[in-house]
């Protein structure tokens, strides 16, 4: 049986308040149609999970933007992924290229994927590079993300896993971006199946493999038909529920 797609809206560090948070939520949550093909997660910043959290839906799960790899003790400022999984949130968000550009190694997120994983929960690892070259040395890039984070992980958790794929050279957010295009993503797609095989063996069951870039209404359907990819990782639009929700319908339109 095919799994379902999923799209994670990542806030980021938004919104500034917790009423402009429950708003959000709670827009996307009643705009969202009864959903068959596709799971929702949204990830706001760890403030406001507990508040969100009593917004009960069975449509939206939530998530977290990080997690710590010890479970408890002096660690100033540090969330565990034991307390998320106390406190019942699903997924969370590791070796996102934001992090990575503020010095999180991938020794220090196979830690947290490992942690992630020992507390239950389901980790959304990021890889990608941050420049495209002639030479393709980005697939080697990718490649050494993806083994060094899951260095010592049992082949048996993968399949709880998704990796995003993120071209950070083609984010929004980025000066003098590319436009990426769906075939790109199919094509390292690919790659990524090929490099978990490899290191994992022929017969593992692999993670979703879903598209972590500018994530948008108007691309949405290339990226889940053209490039087959098994989810989105919107930024930017998960905070406007129109937008969100409008790329989730797209998903489940596309689904199977």
């Amino acid at each position: 049986m095919r799994r379902k797609k999923i799209i994670i809206g990542n806030w980021k560090m938004n919104p500034l308040t917790g009423i402009e948070a429950e708003k959000v939520f709670s827009g996307i949550a009643k705009k969202l149609p009864s959903l068959k093909r596709t799971e929702v997660v949204i990830c706001p910043p760890a403030i406001f999970l507990e508040r969100l959290k009593k917004i009960r839906t069975t449509k939206v799960k939530l998530g977290a933007q990080n997690a710590f790899y010890g479970e408890k003790g002096a660690f100033t400022g540090e969330v565990s992924a034991e307390m998320l999984y106390v406190f019942d949130i699903k997924y969370v968000i590791l070796g996102h290229s934001e992090r990575r550009v503020m010095g999180e190694s991938n020794k220090e997120i196979n830690k947290k994927v490992k942690a992630a994983l020992f507390a239950g929960l389901a980790p959304i690892l990021c890889v990608g590079e941050r420049e495209r070259d002639e030479n393709h040395e980005y697939l080697n890039i990718v490649k050494r993300d993806i083994e060094e984070c899951l260095a010592g992980v049992n082949k048996n958790s993968l399949s709880k896993m998704v990796i995003a794929y993120e071209p950070v050279w083609a984010l929004s957010s980025t000066a003098g971006r590319h436009d990426f295009i769906p075939s790109e993503f199919l094509e390292i797609k690919i790659f990524i199946k090929k490099v978990l095989s490899g290191f994992f063996g022929a017969k593992t069951d692999l993670p979703r493999i879903i598209y972590g870039g500018s994530a948008r209404p108007d691309n949405a359907s290339e990226f889940i038909n053209e490039g087959e990819a098994d989810g989105l990782l919107p930024g930017r639009d998960s905070l406007d529920p129109d937008k969100f929700v409008e790329i989730v319908k797209i998903c489940e339109a596309l689904g199977n």
